[in-house]
């Protein structure tokens, strides 16, 4: 009776890889091919971690309790105005922890010098504020000081970040002053963009006193910025509009700034769909390459696979060996896609400043996914490899 034949956990490894190291170049695109494409799922999914986490984090940061209230339309269609005395009305809301009202001046126009034409203005706007909008945004200055009680009675402007850019103001080296409403203006502080109020960093800040004596400001606010106790935001803002203006409450549009920035999160979710399918895309390209590989090296060792056959090597031990050989390819390839991908986050993440974040899930998937395509790509060249007869494919080899 003739002994079945055996292969050795020790051999198939050996054997497994003779395709491999005899054909090197045609191994490495095959698994450059699968790595392009598990780089391309890690790194997606790596840098839209990393960059959500920033998001999440100056959200948290700046706060989810900041309400907007600005004036909305009539049942005429035109503008409304909101009360004087609305900011004081807000502030008795239960919930409410602090107000800054703001009035855009329009009309009033701003320059770096007078001698620039009426119309150049940039896109940068005049606004009246009170005092506590500093504390009340959570800004922060990067020159300066904010105004106060006595300097908002006085020919004195805030700029925001955005306005002293276009105006060419970097610091308050010099005691710069501008042309504000055909009189000029010292510049007394800068301030850091504002995340959430991003009409501020476009403005020159006044404050109220002066706006009534330079520009006849009369008093009704165009947007009011409040503070609600973060565990009531919801309550007030249901709130806020009759509080603002109890006889037309629908002429008052109330908005939460912080719900902007988590819209930004679900746009780079979409992103990251697209991404994730241009990366799956690439893996069937890597999986189709390592198929492509197989069937022509079995193709091409013929003569090897008919040798094997007819010295005892089982179609089992034959098939064995060619699915090992995808096996390895698609591992290869998943690990070089999954150090590549990390190495692209992490470069990423350092050179914008995010807290770099590779989810455990996606490295897994990554090297499961290789695995999976290498054993699928590997299969039918496999069974046909075991299907050989030992005579037909000495025959036919060469």
């Amino acid at each position: 009776m003739t002994p079945s034949s055996r292969l050795r956990v020790a051999d198939l490894l050996p054997v497994a890889t003779v395709g491999l190291r005899t054909r090197p170049g045609r191994a490495a695109l095959s698994v450059l091919g699968v790595a392009i494409g598990i780089a391309a799922v890690v790194a997606v999914l790596g840098i839209t971690r990393s960059s959500q986490a920033d998001v999440l984090a100056r959200i948290d940061l700046l706060g989810t309790n900041l309400l907007t209230v600005v004036n909305g339309r009539t049942v005429g269609g035109d503008e409304a105005q909101l009360p004087a005395m609305a900011p004081t009305s807000i502030a008795r809301t239960e919930g409410v922890l602090a107000t800054a009202p703001t009035a855009e001046l329009a009309g009033v126009a701003l320059f770096r010098t007078d001698r620039i034409p009426a119309y150049g203005t940039g896109g940068l706007a005049v606004r009246a504020c009170d005092v506590s909008l500093l504390s009340t945004l959570d800004a922060r200055l990067a020159h300066g000081t904010f105004l106060n009680e006595a300097t908002a009675r006085y020919p004195a402007v805030v700029l925001g970040y955005e306005a002293a850019r276009g105006l060419g103001i970097g610091d308050l080296s010099g005691d710069p002053r501008i042309w504000l409403g055909g009189r000029w203006y010292a510049v007394i502080g800068i301030l850091h963009p504002v995340e959430l109020a991003p009409e501020v960093d476009r403005s020159a800040l006044i404050g109220f006193p002066i706006a009534a004596q330079d520009f006849g400001y009369d008093g009704h606010p165009s947007r009011i910025y409040v503070r609600a106790q973060t565990t009531q935001t919801a309550a007030v803002a249901t709130m806020l509009a009759r509080a603002t203006n109890p006889q037309s409450p629908s002429q008052v549009k109330v908005s939460r700034p912080s719900d902007a920035l988590s819209a930004r999160l679900a746009v780079a979710d979409a992103t990251t769909s697209l991404f994730l399918g241009l990366g799956a895309v690439a893996l069937l390209v890597g999986g189709i390459g390592i198929a492509n590989v197989m069937v022509i090296s079995v193709l091409e060792r013929r003569t090897e696979i008919g040798l094997r056959r007819a010295l005892g090597a089982g179609r089992r031990h034959i098939a064995v060996q060619f699915l090992v050989e995808s096996l390895l390819l698609g591992a290869a390839g998943g690990a070089l896609g999954v150090l590549f991908g990390t190495g692209v986050t992490l470069t990423l993440a350092y050179q914008r400043g995010w807290q770099a974040l590779i989810p455990p899930v996606a490295v897994a998937a990554g090297l499961v996914a290789a695995v999976a395509i290498g054993a699928v790509a590997g299969l039918y060249p496999a069974l046909r490899a075991a299907r050989l007869a030992p005579t037909e494919a000495l025959r036919t080899a060469g």
